[in-house]
């Protein structure tokens, strides 16, 4: 098992690291959530030691980040002094599995680990959803009730912006920033793609779950 240890306390990381040596555990550490994206990035790690309260990135914007930005699936154990009942909501709601207050014991940190490790990543990362409409962003294939979605790249990238925002309207200006940048095409071929969206997600089905709301932009329907 490799774990990575994130924690402003020098004292910690060292403590937490020499006994988790012991256990035949493999172990990086980072300061702040900064350079733990970093490490995140170019390595696999089993599971991940989260503290909250650090400099440049605390923990929470940290995890954050790592499930809604990178689609990060490894487990997460929040290991911290904070201890209130609103740390432990933001801490599992952010995107962390586990939760354990400092001072703790090392042993029962070790099976907190062992048992993560063996839940293994966790499958509802990288899922964009909405109603009866996913998008997995790893694999991009798009469903509704179940039933495969089979789409193009300019659909894909429309579909993730609506999941992304829904049930908020997107307008014109987003989509076409997102698909085309500063090179805008001319409103036909917008309209031309959220056609194909719209016929894509409604075929097999009566009710229709992409809205055009003239002058305002486009939504999914739940």
């Amino acid at each position: 098992m490799k774990v990575l240890i994130v924690d402003d306390n020098h004292d910690v990381i060292e403590t937490i690291m020499d006994y988790l040596t012991l256990e035949g555990i493999i172990a990086d550490c980072a300061y702040h959530g900064e350079s733990a994206i970093n490490l995140i990035q170019q390595n696999h790690y089993d599971v991940i030691i989260m503290d909250i309260m650090m400099p440049k990135l605390d923990g929470i914007r940290t995890v954050k980040k790592l499930r809604e930005e990178l689609f990060c699936n490894t487990p997460i154990l929040f290991l911290t002094a904070r201890d209130s009942l609103q740390d432990k909501i933001d801490s599992f709601t952010s995107g962390g599995d586990d939760f354990l207050n400092k001072p703790f014991a090392m042993e029962e940190l070790c099976l907190r680990l062992r048992s993560l490790h063996n839940r293994g990543p966790r499958l509802d990362v990288g899922i964009l959803r909405f109603g009866e409409i996913s998008l997995n962003v790893a694999t991009q294939q798009a469903c509704r009730a179940g039933k495969e979605i089979k789409l193009s790249k300019i659909q894909r990238t429309i579909l993730t912006l609506l999941l992304k925002h829904a049930p908020a309207i997107v307008s014109k200006e987003q989509v076409i920033d997102a698909v085309w940048g500063d090179d805008a095409p001319c409103s036909d071929a917008l309209r031309s793609h959220i056609y194909g969206l719209r016929s894509a997600l409604d075929k097999g089905f009566t009710d229709s779950k992409l809205e055009t709301i003239h002058g305002q932009g486009y939504r999914l329907l739940p």
